[in-house]
């Protein structure tokens, strides 16, 4: 009998890939330090009703998929029923073939629910109502979808303006071990470009803060209070998501009066917007370093390129592209910076631009301590390039210009509470790499070498680098994962 598609050894072609995988990686835990899970479901212990709503509702991948095949946009976003959407996905599924896809929607059937025969149209129905049945049991809550995967913790990613309620909550119920800490994405702080939503921003800052912003210093101080709040309630990351590295030259003049005409109302030419932008993300690396953060730079993507479907949409919605922005200088100006002020605070640098790998995994090296180890990062392969090639990609420049062995490793970046196997998927690119090194005689066949190697990438690494405590984050260790298949 044929083996299912989604078995013990998927993606393990050697049979050292096949040894490093099931004796180093399987069962480490899953430490998710970049998400954009909500937190209130988590705090609240909600329930799916349906794998549609698990799956479907807020994910851009499968709704552009679903696009290019042909389906109605009615199903992707619209009111069509949580069966009619479903339906459509699964005809869609066997057309994604070498798109990572058609692997992460088989392993989240298998991991979660069971599912091992191949998802499509006829399929549909039977695994519709298999997976709303197992939605149901009580170990398959959004608490439960996190413990099942062997999280230990989760980083949301959270506007400067929250109120962290949530989290708060999470870190009083004893009954939850996972962590649940929150992320500060300042993005809207720096949103100047639309000066009618910047200011609603702004205005909402003040009235949180009591606080009169009525010019660049009263504004950083509101930020600076909100910062602190965030530190208070467990934040440790901040996240940037940016087209590119802001660091040109200003002086406190032009960047006072920059922020007075924004916050009047006027549109900034392209030079004043650069400029505020520039202050604003160096005083955000300054507050960082100061309470011993890592930050996070999220470079290269071009935002809502399809102002039809903006209009009718809205943000997040799958009309989002790779840019091919310029890096080199203004990303080592931006870095220089805060380096030569002794201010640069341990740093994840992430690019969408696959040209730019070499790029980024060079220019880590130039800014690296000699204290810290892997101080700053070049980040997991990011959206377009989270997937099989992208992320070997990022990992041979990695090892060609740095230190593999100093990665803080995988992330999901997800919105989605099934998507925890793509920690699994990228444990078995790795070990299948580092399997296929050995067969080749390019690095030796040493298991303590290498499994070493593996457990620090895939865990050990990101814990030391968050300066967590890894006795407290063992509480929420099960020993692995508790799959259905």
């Amino acid at each position: 009998m044929d083996r299912p598609f989604i078995h013990g050894d998927f993606l393990l072609q050697y049979d050292d890939a096949r040894r490093l995988y099931h004796e180093h990686a399987a069962a480490l835990p899953i430490v998710d330090y970049h998400c954009h899970l909500p937190p209130e479901p988590i705090a609240a212990d909600a329930r799916f009703e349906t794998i549609t709503e698990a799956w479907l509702y807020g994910d851009h991948y499968k709704w552009r998929a679903m696009r290019a095949n042909g389906v109605d946009e009615r199903f992707c976003t619209g009111d069509a029923s949580d069966w009619e959407k479903f339906q459509k996905w699964a005809e869609t599924v066997p057309c994604c073939l070498r798109n990572p896809l058609y692997h992460w929607t088989h392993l989240e059937l298998a991991r979660y629910f069971g599912v091992t025969e191949l998802l499509d149209g006829a399929s549909a129905r039977p695994i519709y109502e298999r997976c709303n049945a197992e939605l149901a049991q009580p170990e398959n809550s959004c608490r439960g979808l996190i413990r099942r995967a062997n999280v230990v913790l989760v980083c949301t990613t959270d506007d400067p303006l929250s109120e962290l309620e949530a989290h708060r909550r999470l870190a009083e119920d004893a009954s939850f071990p996972v962590r649940v800490l929150p992320t500060w994405r300042p993005d809207r702080a720096m949103a100047v470009d639309d000066p009618a939503a910047f200011n609603e921003w702004v205005d909402r800052l003040a009235e949180l803060t009591g606080m009169d912003i009525g010019d660049f210093e009263t504004f950083l101080a509101a930020l600076e209070r909100r910062h602190q709040f965030f530190h208070e309630n467990g934040c440790r990351l901040s996240d940037h998501g940016l087209e590119e590295p802001y660091a040109a030259d200003y002086t406190a003049g032009e960047v006072a009066a920059a922020f007075a005409r924004v916050r009047g109302g006027q549109t900034l030419d392209a030079a004043a917007r650069r400029k505020l932008k520039s202050a604003m993300l160096y005083e955000f690396g300054r507050m960082d370093h100061a309470r011993d953060w890592g930050q996070q730079f999220h470079f290269g993507a071009l935002r809502n390129v399809n102002s039809r479907m903006m209009a009718r949409l809205g943000r997040d919605a799958g009309f989002d592209t790779i840019g091919d922005f310029d890096h080199a200088r203004p990303l080592a100006r931006l870095l220089d910076r805060l380096e030569r002020e002794d201010r640069l605070a341990r740093t994840v640098l992430y690019n969408l631009n696959p040209a730019d790998n070499y790029l980024f995994a060079a220019m880590i090296g130039n800014f690296q301590d000699g204290r810290t180890p892997g101080k700053i990062q070049f980040g997991s392969a990011w959206w377009f390039l989270d997937q099989h090639d992208g992320i070997e990609l990022q990992l041979e420049a990695l090892s060609q210009c740095g230190l593999l062995s100093r990665f803080i490793g995988m992330l999901t970046d997800s919105r989605s509470f099934l998507s925890y196997p793509r920690h699994e998927y990228f444990r078995r690119i790795l070990c299948n790499m580092l399997g296929r090194d050995m067969e080749r005689g390019l690095i030796p066949r040493d298991d303590a070498l290498v499994g070493r190697l593996i457990r620090d990438v895939c865990y050990h690494n990101v814990v030391a680098w968050l300066g967590l405590d890894g006795q407290a984050l063992a509480a929420a260790d099960q020993g692995g994962p508790n799959w259905s298949a």
